[in-house]
């Protein structure tokens, strides 16, 4: 009779990876997972309560400081090193192992579900014509300059402007986190304000506009074909997906809601709830999208019914769970001995990004009679760069769109832009006098 040898001969991360044996993989997990929740949480608390920063930041660091890169690769005495690189014989393998990866995509299923429940939908439709404009003036520049800036930069692969890597590069740049400029926004007590308000409807189509882009290159990337009609149909099939699931979502979100009402309580009809968040997630990858479009959208829907309040509080304790092991998993990709070469790229790409966000989305808001000073508020707090631009670059690395070097450019780009928003913003909203406060519209 054999009997289950859970612990090798020298136990050690690496060795047991190796092992194949479920239980030690699962082992491995657990204790990863810990020291990412630990260090997140921690840092987190530092980086807001005495740094005055946002927790994003910290938690990205923090990745990278514990990362494969940096002390993860340290043998520690009988566990030996905690976050090993995964596959190191494998050029342009993910650093980390499949398993953690996987779970740090379903912290960002979460994350984006949350931003979609969290849209005040009636808010979003009033403002949505400045708000569509501001958006599209912040995805189109963006992505025009920062797929160009590519090819300057020698980052795009011979195809130029039409290669993955710059229209990667550009799709990367169109992003606005929600998330920050919300957060900004509610301290300083301007969420409510025509600016503000105009900054948050805007952000999300924004987001809306990004991973449908995403999903366009994600399917050019499977297909091989970068050409007028690939594009076109690519296009059309991300949209009318996005339309067809977010209509169908609206319609049966408040038949689900009664349903739900009449069998369980909030706390039992939460998974169910995140159950049709994944399943929604699972439909868009197999229609050859992004899956954070189809979390959005289960979001997006459930924001129009009486329980979005009380999903939102549900919620909170699973967002403080799986979002921070995104954000720390997404800092660990991040390869340590490639910051200084990419420092420079990163500084120019991150220019760009503040440019042609400032300019795109500030420009086209004058036109809904916003005067100098509330287009530029506007433009800078559409700056920020955050969870889906690294959802972004998270998938192109995982796909071998791009490689390490342009994934650390766009992490420095996300730390810089993030971290100038807040300082500039702050600022620009004490300037504001009276007459500014009246709603433009």
């Amino acid at each position: 009779m054999k009997t289950l040898q859970l612990i090798p001969e020298k136990f050690g991360f690496e060795t047991v990876a190796s092992s194949g044996n479920i239980t030690h993989i699962v082992t491995i997990l657990l204790i990863q997972i810990a020291i990412i929740l630990i260090a997140a949480k921690l840092s987190g608390v530092l980086a807001t309560k005495f740094l005055k920063m946002p927790a994003i930041l910290a938690e990205i660091g923090v990745g990278v400081l514990i990362g494969p890169f940096a002390l993860g690769s340290l043998a520690i005495p009988f566990f030996g090193p905690l976050f090993p690189i995964a596959h190191p014989d494998v050029i342009g393998a993910l650093p980390v192992s499949n398993e953690l990866f996987s779970v740090a995509q379903i912290g960002s299923i979460v994350l984006l579900f949350a931003v979609g429940l969290e849209t005040n939908f009636s808010t979003f439709l009033k403002y949505s014509g400045p708000a569509t404009l501001v958006a599209l003036g912040g995805v189109i520049f963006p992505f025009l300059l920062g797929a160009y800036s590519a090819v300057i930069l020698g980052i795009a692969g011979p195809a130029g402007i039409w290669s993955l890597e710059a229209l990667f590069m550009g799709s990367i740049l169109t992003a606005t986190s929600v998330g920050i400029t919300a957060r900004v926004l509610s301290d300083i007590g301007q969420l409510n304000s025509a600016e503000g308000t105009t900054i948050i409807a805007a952000a999300v189509i924004d987001d809306i506009l990004g991973i449908l882009i995403l999903s366009i290159i994600v399917g050019i990337s499977v297909s091989g074909k970068v050409d007028i009609w690939s594009i076109s149909t690519i296009g059309a099939k991300a949209i009318i997906f996005w339309v067809a699931l977010t209509g169908i979502g609206l319609a049966t979100a408040k038949y689900v809601e009664a349903f739900l009402d009449k069998i369980g309580t909030p706390q039992t009809n939460i998974p169910i709830i995140l159950g049709i968040a994944l399943l929604c997630s699972g439909l868009a990858e197999l229609f050859g999208l992004a899956f954070i479009i189809g979390a959005f959208s289960a979001g997006l829907a459930f924001s129009t019914t009486k329980m979005k309040t009380t999903l939102e509080h549900t919620l909170e304790p699973i967002k403080g769970f799986m979002v921070p092991i995104f954000f720390v998993v997404m800092g660990m990709l991040v390869d340590i001995s490639s910051i200084s070469s990419a420092l420079m790229v990163g500084l120019i790409i991150s220019l760009v990004a503040i440019l042609t966000k400032v300019l795109g989305s500030g420009g086209p808001a004058l036109l809904f009679k916003f005067n100098l000073k509330q287009s530029t508020r506007i433009g800078v707090g559409m700056m920020p760069r955050g969870e889906v631009a690294l959802i972004i670059a998270g998938i192109g690395l995982s796909q071998g769109i791009i490689n390490q070097s342009v994934f650390t450019i766009s992490i420095i780009m996300t730390i810089i832009t993030t971290v100038l928003a807040p300082l500039l913003l702050v600022p620009l909203f004490k300037s504001k006098n009276k007459s500014e406060t009246e709603n433009p519209l």
